[in-house]
Formats: C-alpha cells, sequence, structure tokens
C-alpha cells in the first residue's frame, strides 16, 4: 500500500489534489511549489512534465508547458530536482503527462525512477489501456505505483468496470470530454453522468477533475466523489507575483 492508498483509506473529509507543470514558471521551482502545497493543505500533488503537443490541456496549461520547455524542462531534469522530494514532502505525489516522453525516456526506466525517487502514482492519459495491461501493468505494480484512468461521460459502463479492474489507486473523472480550463457544468446533464459513476459501486474511489476552480464546484464534486483535482486555476496562480506565499489562500479559498 503506498501513500495514495494510505490517504483514501483513511481520510474521511474531501480529498483536494493539486496539478501544477514542472519548470513553470521557472526550470528550479518544481519543490518549492509542492512543498507549499503540502504546507497549505493540498491531501496530494499531480506533476505535469511538459509536451509539444499537449492536446487534452487548455490554453492555461498549454501556455506552461510552453514556458517550462523554453525554461529547459526535461524528464532526466525533472527526476534529478525529485531526488530530493522525500527530504521536503510527505504527502503523495504523482507525475502526469503525455505517453510520447515517457516511451522516449524508457516505461521501464521511467517506472524505475519514478519509484525511486519517491513518486506513488503516474497518469498517462493517451497510454492505451490495452497496451498498459500487455506490456507495461507489471512495471508498474513492481514499483508500486498506481496507474491512474481517466473516464469521460462518454465511456461505456464495460470500459469503466475494465478500468476499475486494473486500477490500483483511483479513478479520475474527467467533468466533460473538453479540455481542461472549462468550468465544471453544475448542470442536469453532468449530475446524471456523476450520479451513474456512483451507482456502479466501483471497487476504487473516484476524483473529479477538469473545471474544479473555486468552492462551488469543489463541493459540487465532493456530492459524488471522494474529491477533486484543481489544474488551471493554480497555474493561473502561479503566473502571478509572489504566488508561493498565496498558496495557503488559494486552497482555503478552494476548501471553503
Amino acid at each position: 500500500m503506498n501513500r495514495l492508498n494510505e490517504l483514501f483509506k483513511n481520510k474521511k473529509s474531501p480529498i483536494l489534489s493539486i496539478y501544477f507543470t514542472a519548470g513553470y514558471p521557472d526550470l528550479n521551482s518544481t519543490l518549492d511549489i509542492a512543498e507549499a502545497l503540502e504546507n497549505g493543505g493540498a491531501d496530494f500533488i499531480e506533476i505535469g512534465f511538459p509536451y509539444s503537443d499537449p492536446v487534452a490541456d487548455g490554453p492555461v496549461i498549454q501556455a506552461s508547458s510552453q514556458v517550462a520547455l523554453k525554461n529547459g524542462m526535461t524528464l532526466p531534469i525533472l527526476f534529478e530536482q525529485l531526488k530530493d522530494l522525500r527530504k521536503r514532502v510527505s504527502i503523495p505525489v504523482l507525475l502526469m503527462g503525455y505517453v510520447n516522453p515517457v516511451l522516449q525516456y524508457g516505461v521501464e526506466n521511467f517506472c524505475n525512477k519514478a519509484a525511486e525517487v519517491g513518486v506513488d502514482g503516474i497518469i498517462v492519459p493517451d497510454l492505451p489501456m490495452y497496451e498498459y495491461e500487455s506490456l507495461y501493468k507489471d512495471c508498474f505494480l513492481g514499483n508500486k505505483l498506481s496507474n491512474i484512468f481517466l473516464v469521460t461521460p462518454q465511456t461505456s459502463e464495460e470500459r469503466i468496470r475494465k478500468i476499475d479492474g486494473l486500477s490500483n489507486g483511483f479513478i479520475y473523472l474527467l467533468s466533460s470530454s473538453s479540455t481542461t480550463g472549462k468550468d465544471l457544468k453544475v448542470s442536469n446533464e453532468a449530475d446524471s453522468y456523476f450520479q451513474r459513476i456512483r451507482d456502479m459501486n466501483l471497487q476504487n474511489p473516484t476524483m473529479i477533475g477538469f473545471g474544479i476552480s473555486d468552492q462551488k464546484s469543489f463541493n459540487k464534486a465532493a456530492e459524488y466523489t471522494r474529491g477533486a483535482i484543481v489544474g488551471s486555476a493554480f497555474v493561473k496562480l502561479l503566473g502571478t507575483e509572489n504566488a508561493l506565499d498565496r498558496v495557503g489562500e488559494f486552497l482555503k479559498m478552494i476548501r471553503g
């Protein structure tokens, strides 16, 4: 059982996760941001590794990825930065990004390195499920890494059941099929989708992401799942002056 599993097992109140892009706003800000998030009350962190063609991301995260790449962020540099991760951060940490950089780095090397620096889980939205199951599952499990799958409103029940069987952390529910940064729709359609997933009584806990930006949307997500993931709203904060001084205030605004 890794830190992520422990969190979902023991935490009773809604869980808040924060995403940010490694190498943004500065190349070497990764651990400072992670530490500020833990001190501010985040339950777990998702560190995005930038990619040149982030198709699922909205303009805010796309822009942060472009800046990070210009700053020189790469997977080898990120892993070098994360060598001191567990000296400064104790909450669960996940890495999130596209499959192309992982394949270039080597999936086995990636998993080994992630485990070595103390990462608890991986989110690679465009890694096909059949490839994970047939080629990489043992590598993830052997390194005690939770592989997090994504579900959209269009995902069939059959596929969701399959994902649930392959998961060992949580299932990431996209609030919609749009890109990141769009506000969570508080509508009958969204309610129906979230209720449908909840009624499936899945083995794994669920979290909602895409469009969580304030207390209202966080509370809405927590009605149906264990909590929510905030990305674009936090990355937007990081683009402002003295952002690290306001991380605690930002998290209190989300939690209410």
